[in-house]
């Protein structure tokens, strides 16, 4: 049997999981920063200082987006309530239409400096038809790749593309709903992604 090398573009690094604090012991590995907390305006967990790594997300996609100005007031409090914690929070996502990259953008555009003035990092949701926009102006007004859109879109080597273009670029990619490890699998090793999110831990926690 042969043997070969492994480069260090081999080497593929395991996105962080976002998920709710849910039952135990998912809060305790949330702190020890193995997994990472997704909030959303509706959600009502508390997010503690000790927590490592969250996220804000809009909660359009549950349906629960509270409207522009209450979630810019979210942000705000939610970053003020951290104190020095506030560095755990990595980005907050821009408001989106699901499966509409031109709506997206049309709705997303004056947020997004609205959500970096709060001292997050601004997070646009890709939503299907994004690799048929070549603005490239557009890549400068966020900081974070949000892979959104449909299932099938999500999976699709355009939406993968845009990921791998993401992180050339310097920014931080995350791949949304991402409840079976094939699809982790996916967004590690195709959208080279830093983090994704799901409510797989939410089903069953104490499963190993």
């Amino acid at each position: 049997m042969s043997t070969r090398a492994f480069l260090l573009e081999d080497i593929v690094m395991a996105p962080i999981y976002m998920t709710p604090p849910c039952s135990d012991p998912v809060p305790d590995h949330i702190r020890a920063g193995r997994l990472g907390m997704i909030a959303t305006p509706a959600q009502g967990n508390k997010i503690h200082p000790e927590y490592r790594h969250v996220i804000v997300d809009n909660g359009i996609y549950g349906d629960t987006y509270p409207g522009d100005g209450n979630y810019l007031d979210l942000l705000a409090k939610l970053r003020d309530g951290l104190g020095d914690a506030a560095d755990n929070l990595i980005f907050a996502t821009a408001p989106d239409v699901v499966g509409d990259h031109w709506a997206t953008w049309a709705r997303s555009r004056s947020m997004l400096p609205r959500i970096r003035s709060l001292g997050y990092a601004a997070a646009f949701v890709a939503q299907n038809g994004m690799e048929a926009d070549h603005s490239c102006w557009m890549w400068d007004e966020f900081q974070v790749l949000f892979i959104g859109g449909s299932s099938e879109w999500k999976l699709s080597a355009e939406a993968a593309e845009l990921a791998r273009a993401a992180r050339a670029m310097g920014k931080w990619v995350h791949v949304g709903r991402v409840n079976s490890f094939m699809r982790y699998l996916y967004a590690a090793e195709e959208m080279l992604a830093d983090s994704v999110d799901g409510t797989y831990l939410t089903n069953a926690p104490a499963r190993t």
